[in-house]
């Protein structure tokens, strides 16, 4: 069983520590650190650390982007990259102790015949596998080619699995894709409907399902997890951690959830406490961290099924 990702947006992540931040001084940094990144990008690295078979495909360009291709190599996660002549961002994350400030970049200008090729990378991929798509997407892509990367996924049997805040999720409902993982915030913006209750999580969820979504993570953060087959629904707590960087966390969980619950579709409890210790763990970390305290906090979760 092989999992692909697709980063349409790759980027490398600086994570600054610093004493206080102050305009027009110079501020000293106590620490930084760099990360490969880029939502797909992370789904691989997490889903490699939990043995799951992976490859990242991607638009790479500059030093930064083969800077991420040789990280990925160094940890033995396989790429499937696109060439471009334009840089791979770098988002910086910028912590004073107190606050997170988040800077991130809108990335690099992807050709139109890059755009070709990368969807000749995806025809040529195994029939009846997975492709994770996530994050956002750079210059000069439009949303349409969600569409056309969908329409090739449907004629080789490919699994789609979405983790995208872009408003074109809606219209993707129609493609049936095997999994969504919205958080709280993109099912207000995109879909409407607020997540505040049980009885609205519910609400939304059927009315998802309703629109093509076959089944759904819902994130929120340290208000827990949702899974939802269109049967039926659990809900899985959180544990309480010392945030340090949110970024990365929901990538991070939905790795863990795969690595679970594919290729049956089982194992749903497993899954859903793995994928909120999973973003616990990463939350309280720079990047993706260590990932050394999963199995710690799923002793400590539980899951209820509420529908």
């Amino acid at each position: 069983m092989m999992i692909h990702t697709l980063t349409l947006n790759t980027a490398i992540d600086m994570n600054i520590h610093c004493q206080g931040l102050n305009p027009n001084t110079v501020n000293r940094t106590s620490h930084t650190e760099y990360s490969p990144n880029g939502k797909g990008v992370n789904v691989s690295i997490v889903l490699h650390k939990f043995d799951s078979p992976t490859c990242a495909l991607g638009f790479f360009g500059g030093f930064s982007g083969k800077y991420i291709i040789d990280e990925l190599t160094k940890i033995q996660v396989k790429t499937k990259p696109c060439f471009i002549d334009d840089i791979t961002r770098i988002n910086v994350f910028i912590s004073d102790n107190e606050n997170e400030y988040k800077l991130v970049s809108k990335g690099p200008f992807i050709p139109n015949d890059k755009k070709t090729e990368m969807l000749t990378i995806i025809e040529s991929l195994v029939n009846n596998s997975y492709l994770v798509i996530s994050g956002s997407l750079p210059n000069n892509i439009e949303s349409e080619y969600y569409e056309a990367i969908l329409n090739l996924c449907n004629k080789k049997n490919i699994q789609v699995i979405l983790d995208i805040s872009h408003p074109k999720l809606s219209d993707l409902l129609s493609y049936k894709p095997l999994l969504i993982k919205p958080n709280d915030d993109e099912v207000k913006e995109i879909f409407g409907f607020e997540t505040k209750t049980k009885p609205q999580v519910i609400a939304a969820l059927e009315n998802i399902h309703a629109q093509g979504a076959r089944n759904i993570l819902l994130t929120m953060g340290a208000k827990g997890l949702y899974f939802s087959n269109g049967t039926n629904i659990w809900f899985c707590n959180s544990v309480k951690i010392k945030l340090i960087s949110s970024a990365c966390a929901g990538d991070a969980s939905l790795a863990a959830f795969v690595s679970e619950w594919l290729p049956d579709q089982q194992h749903i409890e497993k899954a859903m406490k793995k994928a909120s210790a999973t973003g616990a763990n990463v939350a309280e970390s720079d990047g993706l961290g260590l990932l050394n305290k999963i199995n710690i906090y799923m002793d400590q979760l539980e899951v209820t099924q509420i529908k």
